[in-house]
């Protein structure tokens, strides 16, 4: 059954869609960069899953969760035939607008991630970023995204975790720019993804990184409600392009300590059907 007809579901599901109908209305596609959101320095979650990917040419994607529709352009930019789909109908305006402006030819879909209108074994790659931590119920966005999976297809995501106490502060000052109703992941969803899957890989970034942030706010004073930090990076990975390669290196020590992956602020998987 279908969690779409569950009246507490359906609670969060309109106040997340109206929360990113908003946030759509302000979208200037004009400004946004589709390249720097999979290949800036900054962008380490999206380059850990293209390396997984390889080539897309030719491959069927559905973009869950699609937002302003980057993910979708820059994938139809390299050849797949892309499904931009999001719960907010302003985002996938926005989404077709950013298609149209980059002359990349994409399809736009208002979904449901817990009841995705599609049949079983429709598309090659499901791909969604920054999509789980909105949904009521993760494990069944993620049963829904094996399902629409061809044999073979890989499904993967990104999203926020939940341990790292500088990322809670964070959360808990930038009540503006997102929504009440948000829960990062637990790092233990790796374990419930793994028996659906043939094969699970990821891993997790941002850690001495994260000194970037702090940054941000002590040093620069952008307030979080004033500015998305993780937008933020995107725009100007050039300027912090130096800072960030010395900490990734810290990154890439501190990941080698029992237990400190999951004090990661992102998690990005690949798994393969």
């Amino acid at each position: 059954m279908s969690l779409s007809s569950d009246p507490p579901h359906d609670d969060i599901l309109a106040k997340e869609q109206a929360f990113h109908d908003r946030w759509a209305a302000g979208i200037d596609v004009d400004g946004i960069q589709v390249e720097d959101y999979f290949e800036a320095c900054t962008a380490p979650e999206n380059r850990f899953i293209l390396k997984q990917l390889g080539n897309v040419q030719g491959k069927r994607l559905l973009d869950v969760g699609c937002g302003a529709g980057e993910n979708s352009v820059y994938f139809g930019s390299r050849g797949a035939h892309c499904v931009a789909s999001d719960y907010s109908p302003g985002m996938v305006e926005v989404a077709l607008r950013l298609a149209e402006h980059n002359g990349v030819q994409v399809e736009g879909k208002v979904i449901n991630a817990m009841d995705i209108d599609y049949p079983d074994n429709s598309f090659d790659i499901v791909y969604a970023a920054n999509l789980l931590h909105h949904i009521p119920n993760p494990m069944i966005a993620i049963q829904e995204m094996h399902r629409v999976l061809k044999p073979g297809g890989k499904m993967c995501f990104w999203d926020p975790l939940r341990h790292n106490p500088v990322i809670n502060v964070y959360r808990r000052m930038a009540t503006d720019v997102r929504t009440d109703d948000e829960t990062p992941l637990h790092i233990n969803i790796v374990k419930e993804i793994e028996p659906l899957f043939s094969q699970t890989r990821y891993n997790t970034f941002w850690l001495a990184t994260l000194w970037i942030f702090l940054q941000f706010y002590l040093i620069e004073r952008v307030h979080p409600n004033e500015e998305r930090y993780w937008k933020k990076i995107i725009k100007e990975q050039q300027r912090l392009k130096p800072l960030y390669t010395r900490l990734e290196r810290g990154d890439r020590l501190l990941k080698k300590i029992p237990g400190m992956k999951r004090m990661a602020w992102n998690i990005a998987v690949v798994a393969t059907k």
